[in-house]
């Protein structure tokens, strides 16, 4: 049996990757019978799923970016061994959405954690598994700011600790608000920049897809990338 194709979906807060992923997987599975395993990062497992409400609670103590990576890392060991891996065996595609590049641009270009580490973590937890595609959704740090704090119900972007923790009692999928939507507008930029600077590093892996179209033209442009690089001449 041909090994499945492994996609991931990049890209800042509010960039609307969740809502492609899905999109995506389900035209897969009804234009071409291709059998579809959705799933996120962090996330994925039990285990995964618990570190991920961890680390994205704003009641968790302060720590830092290494910690945070290490914590990704540890995540990302038992999504692999435990979903990813098996469906890619079996044939299935898997749509993940955010992947190893979230880790590079979150903890290392935003967050200054030496590349060399995490290109070493990277080796050891996530060499089973790299992405045939890479679609990066992008939009600037502002409208995806303002998407988030639409999504949550509010009026205004999450631009400080004030506004984080006036975030504190809202809920987005169970969760608060989330330590990484509360922090600054430059670190948003920074984040933007780290994503743009990987598919330029990466072209025949990635494909950035402008965001800031309607989500049905978004899904277009994705779908376009996807076919042309994967699906024609796949097995279906």
């Amino acid at each position: 049996m041909n090994r499945g194709k492994f996609i991931t979906l990049e890209g800042g807060e509010g960039s609307g990757k969740s809502t492609q992923a899905r999109v995506l997987a389900e035209r897969l599975a009804q234009e071409h019978g291709i059998t579809v395993l959705v799933t996120r990062e962090p996330g994925g497992t039990p285990f995964a799923e618990r570190l991920r409400e961890a680390i994205l609670d704003p009641a968790t103590g302060s720590h830092s970016a290494l910690a945070e990576a290490l914590v990704f890392f540890a995540a990302r060991a038992d999504h692999l061994d435990n979903r990813i891996l098996p469906a890619l065996a079996k044939g299935e595609w898997v749509v993940c959405d955010r992947f190893s590049d979230s880790t590079r641009v979150y903890q290392g270009h935003a967050g200054a954690v030496d590349p060399r580490v995490l290109d070493a973590l990277d080796l050891i937890v996530g060499k089973a598994a790299r992405p045939d595609l890479t679609l990066v959704i992008d939009v600037p740090a502002e409208v995806g700011l303002a998407r988030a704090a639409l999504r949550r119900g509010t009026a205004g972007q999450p631009s400080s600790a004030a506004a984080t923790a006036g975030a504190g009692q809202r809920k987005v999928e169970g969760l608060m608000a989330d330590r990484f939507e509360g922090r600054d507008l430059g670190y948003h930029k920074r984040l933007r920049e780290g994503f743009l600077a990987i598919a330029a590093a990466e072209p025949e892996r990635c494909a950035v897809i402008d965001g800031t179209k309607t989500p049905e033209q978004v899904a277009r442009l994705v779908w376009q990338a996807v076919s042309e690089r994967l699906v024609r001449g796949a097995r279906t």
